[in-house]
């Protein structure tokens, strides 16, 4: 095909594209069916994998409980039993590669194949980057982005024979735009995000369309992770509201989940900002929480 009937191809798809998107705004997607399907969530002792957990356990799938907190990953799928669900929970630090390589083959026995996996499992160190301890660092990486790659190569073989499965990437908007005395949990969000859509173009690119992908990016939501959050133009979202938002996304198979959903339109507005514009909506948002700036916790 010529380089202009290209062009044109590229022309209707994209028109084609967003009447679909518009269309989708009155009528609803379908959802899909995960009753049944074994799904692996990391981070499961609290806030969003605890809640992530227990709306899978209502859609009856098995599951699969992950995290480093043996007291709230016990309290979890005790839940999800009452909820009706099988449910194995293991005691896992996601930070450990061998770790993760030796559980991954030990639920492949007693379990079976894992076919939707969420990874939430995360860990910040809010700081100025000075403040931050070198091992506090190397931590952030290994568990927010490192421990994604290990989990999808031990768990990807299955799902590539069969041409089925779905991995969520829990990310943040801090993997798209910075906060500062937030330097390592920011990198580590933008490497999340550039993980997600990197896998979902080989994944297209080798054919595997039956294995899905989406990403989560929530604003600060109240977990504990970072304490006394606050700002002008964002809300601090409830945990209940972003997990019912993962969900919806996960069941209609949608790529990048932004909660608010307005956080988008905001993301492309920035790209054509002047940076002195971009300040100035940095100091109206004014951003805060408790951090280590110089050596002294203090507010942001």
């Amino acid at each position: 095909m010529n380089i202009i009937a290209e062009l044109f191809l590229l022309l209707a798809i994209v028109i084609y594209s967003y009447l679909e998107a518009l269309v989708r705004l009155f009528i609803p997607v379908k959802r899909k069916s995960v009753s049944g399907e074994i799904v692996l969530i990391t981070g499961a002792g609290h806030g969003i994998g605890r809640l992530t957990a227990y709306e899978f356990a209502k859609h009856k799938s098995k599951l699969v409980l992950w995290d480093i907190n043996k007291h709230g990953i016990e309290e979890t799928a005790a839940e999800c039993r009452k909820l009706g669900a099988p449910t194995h929970a293991f005691v896992v630090d996601c930070s450990k590669k061998e770790e993760i390589y030796s559980m991954i083959d030990k639920i492949k026995k007693e379990v079976g194949d894992v076919t939707i996996v969420v990874n939430n499992a995360g860990t910040i160190y809010p700081a100025d980057l000075l403040s931050t301890k070198d091992e506090e660092i190397t931590k952030t990486f290994e568990v927010n982005i490192l421990g994604h790659f290990w989990i999808i190569k031990a768990l990807l073989p299955p799902m590539m024979k069969r041409n089925h499965g779905h991995i969520i990437t829990v990310a943040s908007i801090c993997g798209h735009g910075v906060i500062p005395y937030l330097i390592p949990y920011c990198s580590s969000k933008f490497a999340a995000v550039g993980f997600h859509r990197a896998l979902t173009s080989e994944l297209a690119a080798m054919g595997k369309n039956g294995i899905k992908t989406s990403c989560l990016c929530p604003v600060f939501v109240n977990t504990g992770f970072t304490k006394n959050p606050s700002t002008r133009l964002w809300p601090i979202l409830e945990t209940d509201d972003v997990v019912r938002k993962l969900m919806d996304g996960i069941l209609t198979d949608k790529k990048m989940i932004f909660v608010p959903s307005y956080l988008n339109f905001c993301l492309v507005l920035e790209k054509f900002l002047p940076e002195r514009a971009l300040a100035a909506i940095n100091r109206v948002q004014n951003i805060q929480f408790e951090a280590v700036v110089s050596y002294k916790h203090k507010k942001n």
